[in-house]
């Protein structure tokens, strides 16, 4: 049996759900969104440099035999 307690969201409950955040975070929402957007970069940033060390082999010169 399948218990659906909300059901999906429409489009009124998602202007519903903006408005209330708005209205509690609207003055600090440029510098959430601001962090939030250094944060995601930085996540990028780690991922490409981690994927760019995975390419370098240890000891540096290639092969190295």
């Amino acid at each position: 049996m399948k218990l659906l307690l909300f059901g999906t969201i429409g489009f009124k409950e998602l202007l519903i759900i903006a408005a209330i955040f708005l209205l509690l975070f609207g003055t600090r929402l440029p510098n959430i969104l601001r962090n939030l957007g250094r944060g995601v970069s930085s996540f990028k940033q780690g991922l490409k440099e981690g994927r760019d060390e995975d390419d370098v082999p240890a000891g540096g010169k290639g092969d190295g035999g």
